[in-house]
């Protein structure tokens, strides 16, 4: 008897010393649910908005991520890695996973993100729905909520999850302009993936696509993988740009962190231009600074520099004729003009931005 009073004694103070450390939930990100009517299924979003989201007057490009419930951490942590070293812009980052009772992930991503029935998974072949839940319910959803851009939308996964952004590249015209497919499980359904991409090859494609695809060396499906990213990056087809990746020492879950942070960076990379020095040569001079301080810009082997100092100098690269930016930290330009004079130009650092006035 007090041997079975001793062990009701441990498990209440197991439940309670477990009921003084609350759940703790990703700061900055928010969680809501969504029922579908198309797939008859309720989704967990997690939903991370850029620091600007509320005030801001702009809509900002959104990424989809497939496995939230495995990857949302991990996607929240590479984003404020690139943003601020400055590879990336603000983000909208929407992690999908399944809610309500019996939300089994491995069975439900099955269903979702296969695009054929295979016989030995009798819930597989549903990704032609899923997308539909997420261009008539999803979508909609987002864009009546939140400031997410219509017009610049990333899709992103891993695995399986590889696989339907594969599949939405060569199957859904214009839901994306970004894939980034780690690891994608090119041999589903004996590789049915070169049917689609056969039709999709012989198809003409006005929207700009660009896509990031990676493999593990010491994967057992690596060469399957090669072989059909070879096709991929042949294709002479100037509306997509495709890289793949075999990555070095690493197997099938660890390709994440690295295609995921080099697929961002890659999808919403700036163009580097090379402008005339007739160009370059307009913005150089002399720059006051807010608090007084100067700066200058030079010209320098076709680059502009500009130098807060003797030893903090920033080669920029131009985005457009006048726009530049570091890609050795987060500082963008933009120069702005009176009557054809220039006025001075909008520096905008990591957590602070100033008009900066040229005074020579």
């Amino acid at each position: 008897m007090k041997k079975n009073s001793l062990i009701l004694v441990l498990l209440i103070t197991s439940v309670l010393s477990i009921a003084q450390y609350p759940k703790v939930d990703i700061p900055g990100s928010q969680s809501r649910k969504i029922y579908s009517q198309i797939v008859n299924q309720e989704y967990e979003l997690q939903i991370l908005l850029p620091g600007g989201h509320e005030k801001s007057n702009k809509k900002f490009p959104v990424v989809y991520l497939m496995d939230s419930q495995w990857d949302f951490p991990l996607v929240k942590s590479i984003y404020g890695q690139q943003y601020y070293d400055g590879f990336i812009p603000e983000l909208i980052i929407v992690g999908i996973t399944w809610a309500g009772s019996n939300a089994n992930p491995d069975s439900l991503r099955a269903r979702d993100y296969t695009p054929t029935h295979e016989t030995r998974l009798k819930q597989s072949g549903g990704a032609d729905q899923f997308f539909s839940f997420m261009k008539k319910e999803l979508f909609p959803f987002m864009e009546s909520n939140y400031k997410a851009d219509n017009n610049n939308r990333t899709i992103m996964g891993c695995s399986l999850g590889g696989l339907v952004t594969l599949y939405a590249l060569l199957t859904q015209s214009g839901m994306f302009t970004g894939f980034i497919a780690a690891s994608p499980a090119i041999g589903w359904d004996r590789e049915v993936l070169y049917k689609y991409e056969k039709e999709f090859s012989q198809q003409k494609h006005s929207e700009q696509s660009r896509v990031y695809m990676t493999i593990g060396d010491v994967e057992r499906s690596r060469p399957a993988y090669e072989k059909f990213a070879a096709v991929m990056t042949g294709r002479n087809d100037p509306s997509v740009s495709v890289i793949s990746k075999v990555l070095e020492n690493t197997g099938h879950s660890g390709t994440k962190s690295e295609t995921y942070s080099r697929g961002l960076q890659f999808v919403f990379q700036r163009p580097d231009l090379s402008l005339d020095n007739s160009i370059l040569k307009k913005y150089t001079g002399i720059y006051e600074l807010n608090d007084g301080r100067r700066a200058e810009i030079i010209t320098d082997e076709k680059k502009l520099v500009i130098n807060f100092g003797t030893s903090n100098s920033f080669w920029l690269s131009a985005a457009s004729e006048t726009d530049f930016y570091s890609k050795a930290e987060f500082l963008n330009i933009h120069f702005k003009f009176t009557n054809n004079n220039i006025e001075g130009f909008q520096l905008d650092q990591y957590g602070r931005s100033q008009f900066v006035k040229k005074i020579n």
